[in-house]
């Protein structure tokens, strides 16, 4: 859910910030957490919603932008300047302008991008705050894009293999849904002097013919309520975050998810590595890409690298390595590139990742293709069951 929420600013003035949050407390935390004293948050409503998505800052692009500016000759001001005058949505000009304010003030960029914490994530500021201690903005933001493109790639290949399962589910949902609705009650009419002769199966299905003539008001009511209800459980986070909670309990889902958000951990570690955050300050920054029920066993192991352990002892005694990511840290800190380190292992388990969805799609497609055929043609049978059987007697 979005919020727009009035904010002092630790330098005493008032701005206007808007951000996406599971709920206001949510929101109001995320604020305090940067500095600012909350004086009013109100939520979005739903049409402003839609409109803040479609108008959503690009931040990639911007920073491919001032990349390019940069390695020009351009000084920052100007650059940033430069991207504000080229852009012609209203809501990026305001953030760019915004931006040049602060930049003319003597302020750092990474003070500049914190103004906006809806627009710019955390992990992006905390990239920029790191580059201005060694002057490698371009460097900096550089890491940032390909880390952004890396983490895109990984969720395109998830969503590409499951469109096709999901298009056969559809088609065969429709399919049948039409059968049920359209073509069953008209057999029922046809069959209705003889439903005493038909096999039970059949009647039973002839039976739901005469439910939906009979009802089909009172059935498209419901239809539509359950919908809705569907449509409110997809939108409300809660409901999001407790359908999540679920999948984590069954222990065949458990490990795989646990794999994946490890894995984008260990991405978003290594870029901050890379960018020269110190190691505790990382991956503290970082515990949020994490599930509560991996968070936990994290923040013990911070702790236990906060008091001078070696990394890969803490999360292998936190079960937060695989036995690839174990030997790989410890070389890792052997060799004094823990950040390169983390983004292999990374890089390894995306393609482990990518070749068990591969291989689950190529099993999973013909399967279901199998369920749906079987189911409307279970239906069809039954509803031609009679003429079979006088096709039968007359011979």
């Amino acid at each position: 859910m979005r919020f727009e929420l009035k904010a002092m600013t630790p330098a005493g003035r008032v701005e206007s910030l808007a951000l996406d949050a599971a709920d206001e407390a949510a929101a109001r935390a995320h604020v305090a957490g940067r500095g600012y004293v909350v004086l009013r948050v109100q939520a979005q409503a739903r049409f402003a919603l839609l409109r803040a998505r479609r108008e959503r800052f690009p931040v990639v692009q911007f920073s491919q932008e001032l990349i390019a500016l940069l390695e020009g000759g351009l000084p920052l001001v100007e650059a940033v300047e430069t991207l504000a005058e080229k852009h012609e949505a209203a809501s990026a000009k305001s953030v760019l302008a915004r931006l040049v304010e602060v930049l003319r003030q003597g302020r750092p960029l990474s003070a500049a991008l914190e103004q906006f914490p809806a627009v710019f994530p955390a992990l992006y500021v905390a990239t920029v705050r790191a580059s201005e201690r060694t002057s490698s903005l371009a460097q900096a933001l550089g890491r940032y894009v390909a880390y952004d493109n890396r983490m895109e790639a990984v969720k395109r290949r998830v969503v590409n293999a499951s469109l096709y399962p999901m298009l056969l589910i559809g088609v065969g949902g429709l399919v049948t849904l039409f059968l049920m609705l359209y073509v069953v009650p008209r057999f029922a009419h046809i069959y209705e002097d003889r439903s005493a002769d038909l096999p039970l199966l059949s009647q039973m299905l002839l039976g739901w013919g005469k439910l939906v003539d009979g009802h089909a008001g009172l059935l498209a009511a419901a239809f539509g309520v359950l919908a809705a209800a569907a449509a409110f459980a997809l939108r409300s986070p809660a409901l999001r975050a407790a359908a999540l909670d679920s999948l984590w309990r069954i222990a065949a889902l458990r490990e795989r998810m646990k794999l994946y958000q490890l894995t984008r951990f260990y991405r978003t570690v290594g870029m901050l590595l890379g960018g020269g955050l110190p190691l505790v300050t990382s991956l503290e920054m970082c515990a949020g890409l994490l599930h509560p029920i991996v968070r936990m066993p994290l923040a013990a192991a911070i702790r236990g690298v906060a008091e001078g352990k070696a990394l890969s002892e803490c999360m292998h005694a936190q079960g937060l390595t695989t036995p690839v990511a174990s030997r790989m840290l410890a070389v890792g800190e052997r060799g004094g590139n823990m950040g390169e380190m983390m983004e292999r292992i990374a890089a390894f388990h995306e393609e482990e990742m990518g070749r068990r969805v591969e291989s689950f799609t190529r099993l999973f497609e013909p399967l279901l293709m199998t369920a749906i055929g079987l189911v409307i043609g279970t239906i069809v049978v039954l509803m031609y069951m009679p003429i079979f059987e006088l096709a039968g007697n007359l011979q």
